[in-house]
């Protein structure tokens, strides 16, 4: 799956790639938004900056991580800009203040990506992500149809969605609702809660109060965002005695997250393969900076401004049958990261050896 993705999106980007430019070298800046999920740092970089080196010698990737401050990303974006980069490749920690940033951007004729997250309001140049809400509905289909095969036709679902000041956490619950709003489960009295910045531990204070106010047989399941946010539930649960644990959603297929899978705690994540998305962005930044088409942005994606061009890349569910046909299988983890000696015992169950 990954090398046929990795193909496509490669095919018309890596021949001679600096020949139509000077030797001067191009600064490209990489701003990415936080390092409270661990894609950021042990993928998206470093992936990013090894295929912009393979199809640019000259040039140079600027990276930033704004630690999910807005002001900060602001500020590393206008160094950026006066340090003359020539293409922002931007996640933003809050999509609609990253506007500002696209506006400076454009002020300096300088093109803009957004990556993996929409900016909104904004003169975006192209976005490539995933169909964030078909994560959304396949993160809800997957605690449905877990919860129906194991017998279970109503009762409530904990409902843990991302940053509020996340575009795409906004699609992954519209898609999810989608969903469970026609499969007979509730969601929590509580309504809508959007976790802070992501983290794992406001994840587990809104699941301790989830527990107090619904009782620990009070659910049948957890619609969680993302691993962190699971992480942050399955916490919560274990902390309050709840036993067995609900099924469990997640995205994103951190390390300890398919451990999780692996170990029961955690019923499935959602697998975005982080490198043809990487990589793509890549291309896209080079061939601005070399004056090329870009190519493969066949989707439109309405910002509220414009139908920005888009790559849109297909996510994929990952339970426990499924692990080695999918990160094992595309290198993402291998069987000795994911099985350490205290998962041993699971990993032989499940067929990891």
């Amino acid at each position: 799956m990954l090398l046929a993705l990795t193909a496509t999106a490669c095919e018309s980007s890596d021949q001679d790639p600096d020949s139509d430019r000077s030797s001067d070298t191009a600064k490209i800046a990489l701003l990415l938004p936080e390092s409270q999920t661990t894609r950021y740092e042990q993928f998206d970089k470093p992936l990013f900056e090894a295929k912009v080196k393979a199809l640019c010698a000259r040039c140079d990737v600027v990276y930033s991580n704004a630690n999910q401050q807005t002001d900060t990303q602001q500020q590393q974006a206008e160094s950026a800009l006066n340090d003359d980069a020539e293409v922002l490749v931007l996640d933003p920690v809050d999509g609609a203040a990253a506007a500002t940033i696209v506006r400076a951007a454009k002020a300096k004729n300088v093109p803009v990506i957004s990556y993996d997250r929409l900016v909104t309001g904004a003169d975006v140049d192209f976005y490539i992500s995933f169909d964030n809400e078909k994560v959304g509905a396949l993160q809800a289909t997957s605690l449905v149809e877990k919860l129906k095969a194991d017998g279970t036709t109503s009762g409530n679902v904990v409902m843990i969605n991302g940053s509020p000041t996340d575009n795409n956490a906004r699609l992954f619950n519209k898609g999810a609702k989608s969903v469970l709003s026609t499969s007979g489960f509730r969601l929590q009295p509580a309504g809508d809660y959007f976790t802070p910045e992501w983290k794992p531990e406001n994840a587990q204070t809104f699941m301790d109060g989830q527990i107090s106010a619904l009782g620990k047989d009070g659910f049948v399941g957890v619609y969680a965002a993302n691993d962190g946010t699971a992480g942050g539930a399955i916490a919560a649960m274990k902390a309050a005695g709840v036993s067995p644990l609900p099924p469990v959603t997640g995205q994103d297929a951190e390390l300890a997250a398919i451990q999780r899978i692996i170990n029961g705690d955690q019923y499935m994540t959602v697998y975005k393969a982080i490198q043809p998305e990487a990589e793509k962005a890549a291309e896209m930044a080079v061939a601005l900076v070399l004056g090329r088409d870009v190519v493969g942005a066949d989707a439109k994606v309405n910002n509220g401004v414009k139908d920005v061009p888009s790559v849109l890349l297909p996510p994929v569910a990952v339970t426990k049958d499924n692990i080695k046909r999918t990160v094992v299988a595309d290198q993402f983890y291998t069987v000795a990261q994911i099985c350490t000696p205290d998962y041993a015992t699971a990993c032989k169950t499940a067929g990891l050896q």
